[in-house]
């Protein structure tokens, strides 16, 4: 069977791993664990550095070579020394890249690189009436859709300090929080429309469905 560890950039990641992907995968005979990124000795969750996370990539990749390591990382935000912070382009494109760049860099056998397009809220637009089940009123959801209607998919919601998905939700739901809703709505839209409305995700998705153990 295969086994595969997922570096989670924060604590809504690891839910959504834990809560959505492992059941998922465990149908298919894959084990799935999730990882939350250390930030220092004592701190988990975020990303601090690029040379922070690629240690802590290629250490698991060289402490289980049997196992697969992939990555649940937002785009949007990656601090200034990661070595394709200077992509240009359409919006996927500079993902895609960014993904090249990194999987070269870290040069592991056993390691997938994934980039979320651009941030997880990008995700919970595959389906923004699921908001409504955690936030009243018609007229948020509306304007939610209104977003999502406004791109081609979720992942092409851009990475502005002003527009990314985060961003745009809590300027209409003030108090949108990622941890406390963000895999509470994402369970409630589910996996198979996540991945039908986010074709970037979705190809991640296969690409873990289809490995094979060492």
């Amino acid at each position: 069977m295969a086994r595969i560890f997922i570096f989670c950039e924060g604590q809504t990641e690891e839910t959504f791993v834990r809560e959505i992907l492992t059941d998922h995968f465990a149908r298919l005979q894959i084990w799935v664990y999730p990882i939350l990124l250390r930030t220092g000795p004592g701190g988990k969750g975020g990303v601090v550095s690029y040379q922070s996370v690629r240690k802590q990539l290629v250490r698991k990749c060289r402490q289980d070579p049997s196992a697969w390591v992939t990555t649940f990382i937002d785009f949007y935000g990656l601090p200034s020394d990661f070595p394709f912070s200077d992509v240009t382009g359409d919006p996927l494109a500079r993902v895609l890249a960014a993904e090249e760049n990194l999987q070269l860099d870290v040069s592991e056998p056993n390691f997938i690189a994934n980039f979320t397009a651009h941030e997880f809220e990008g995700l919970l637009f595959s389906k923004p009436a699921a908001f409504g089940l955690y936030f009243s009123g018609s007229e948020a959801v509306k304007k939610l859709q209104n977003i999502r209607d406004t791109f081609p998919s979720p992942e092409h919601i851009n990475d502005g300090k002003t527009t990314a998905p985060s961003k745009r939700i809590q300027q209409i739901l003030r108090k949108y929080d990622k941890v406390l809703y963000g895999s509470l709505i994402a369970l409630e839209i589910g996996l198979d429309a996540i991945r039908k409305e986010c074709r970037r995700f979705d190809s991640w998705i296969s690409k873990l469905e289809n490995l094979k153990p060492f």
